[in-house]
C-alpha cells in the first residue's frame, strides 16, 4: 500500500471521513481520547459529530457513560466509564512507580498522599461531585498543604489509585466525582485479555500504525504490545506501506483509498497526537509548526487530503470567535473559512477568519 493510501484508511480509522452517531461510540472506539486539554477535546468530539453542538456533547457527557482520568502516560483521557477500572490497572499503574520520586521533589510523603486519598473519598461518597477548588480546600482543611504541585499530584493520585475520576465541568471548572459512583458496572477482563482490547481500539481508530506507535501511545512495554496484538487475532492484519510494516483493522482494509477535502482539528487531536511517527500527516518543518519547540503543545491545525496544510488559533469574543490561520503551504482563503465554519457552528457563534 502506497502512503497515500495509507493516509486515507487512517483517516477513517481516526472517525474523520465518515459521521459517528455519539460521544459514547467515538469513545469507546477508540478506546481513549486525549483530553488534557478539555477544550481541545470537545472539539475532537464535534468534529466527528456533524451537526451536533457544543450543548449537545456536552449533555451527552453528563450521561456517565464516559468520563476523563490519567489512564495512561500519566496524561488525562476521555474512556469508556466500564473500562475506566482495567484501563487504569493495565496501564495507568506504571505511572505509580513514579510517584515516590515525583513526591520527594514537592515535598510530600506517602503516608499524606494516602490521607488524602481517603478525605477525597469521604468527601465525594454519596453521590457528591466536588468542584476542583472544593476538593483542594477538603484537603487543605484536613491539614494538607496543597500549594504549588502539590494539589495537581494529590488529584491526580487519587484518580490513579482509581478512587476519583474528573466529572464534566460545572460552568468553567472541573468536577470530580467517587469513580465507583460514576460507573455502574466495571469491565473486569484477565490481563491478557485487556491487552488484547487495547491493541485492537488502537490499531481499530489509528491504523495503519507501526508497533512503536502503539507502544508510545499507551506507555506499555514492548512485550505486552506483542501479546496484545495477538490476543486480537484475526482482528488487526498487517500491511506494507512503502516499506514499513504496519497493522490496522482488518474490517477497514476495504477503506483504503486515498482521502479529499478539508477539515479543522484542535491541537490534540489524536489524528497527530496518537503516533510517534508523524510524517504520514507532517512534514518535519511543518510539525516543528505545529508543535514550536518541541514542548508537548500541539497547535491546532488545518488538514487538506490528510496533510496539515495550517496552524490556527481561536479567540472567543461577545460577538463570536476570530480565528487566526498561519498557513504552512497553499490556503486559498476561501477554502480555508469553509473548512471553519462547522467549528464556529460547533460553538454557535459567528465566525470571522483572519489570515496571518
Amino acid at each position: 500500500m502506497d502512503s497515500r493510501t495509507a493516509l486515507g484508511l487512517r483517516l477513517s480509522s481516526l472517525l474523520l471521513r465518515a459521521p459517528a452517531r455519539s460521544v459514547e461510540e467515538i469513545v469507546s472506539w477508540f478506546g481513549a481520547l486525549q483530553a488534557q486539554d478539555v477544550n481541545s477535546v470537545l472539539w475532537s468530539l464535534g468534529a466527528r459529530l456533524p451537526g451536533w453542538t457544543l450543548e449537545d456533547v456536552n449533555a451527552a457527557l453528563e450521561k456517565r457513560e464516559v468520563l476523563r482520568t490519567w489512564p495512561m502516560r500519566g496524561t488525562v483521557h476521555l474512556v469508556p466509564s466500564a473500562d475506566a477500572h482495567w484501563m487504569l490497572d493495565l496501564m495507568g499503574s506504571r505511572q505509580l512507580a513514579g510517584a515516590e520520586k515525583r513526591r520527594a521533589q514537592i515535598g510530600l510523603d506517602r503516608q499524606t498522599a494516602e490521607r488524602a486519598v481517603d478525605l477525597l473519598g469521604f468527601a465525594l461518597a454519596g453521590g457528591r461531585r466536588l468542584t476542583r477548588s472544593e476538593c483542594l480546600s477538603t484537603l487543605t482543611e484536613g491539614g494538607i498543604d496543597v500549594t504549588g504541585q502539590r494539589g495537581y499530584h494529590l488529584l491526580w493520585y487519587s484518580s490513579q489509585r482509581g478512587v476519583s475520576a474528573i466529572a464534566p465541568h460545572v460552568g468553567k471548572e472541573q468536577t470530580f466525582v467517587l469513580l465507583d459512583d460514576w460507573v455502574a458496572a466495571p469491565r473486569r477482563p484477565s490481563r491478557p485479555e485487556a491487552l488484547g482490547l487495547i491493541a485492537l481500539r488502537y490499531f481499530q481508530s489509528h491504523g495503519p500504525a507501526t508497533r512503536k506507535d502503539f507502544a508510545g501511545w499507551t506507555g506499555l512495554p514492548m512485550g505486552d504490545c506483542k501479546i496484545g496484538i495477538a490476543e486480537a487475532g484475526d482482528a488487526l492484519s498487517a500491511i506494507d506501506v512503502d516499506g514499513v510494516e504496519m497493522i490496522a483493522s482488518t474490517a477497514l482494509l476495504d477503506d483504503a483509498s486515498p482521502c479529499q477535502g478539508w477539515l479543522a482539528l484542535p491541537g490534540f487531536d489524536e489524528y497527530l497526537l496518537g503516533y510517534k511517527d508523524r510524517s504520514l500527516m507532517a512534514s518535519p518543518d511543518d510539525l516543528a509548526a505545529i508543535i514550536p519547540g518541541g514542548n508537548g503543545v500541539f497547535q491546532s491545525t488545518l488538514v487538506r487530503d490528510g496533510r496539515v496544510v495550517a496552524t490556527w488559533k481561536r479567540v472567543l469574543g461577545p460577538k463570536g470567535v476570530t480565528v487566526t490561520v498561519q498557513p504552512l503551504s497553499s490556503a486559498p482563503p476561501s477554502a480555508v473559512e469553509k473548512a471553519l465554519k462547522p467549528f464556529a457552528a460547533f460553538l454557535g457563534v459567528p465566525l470571522t477568519v483572519k489570515i496571518a
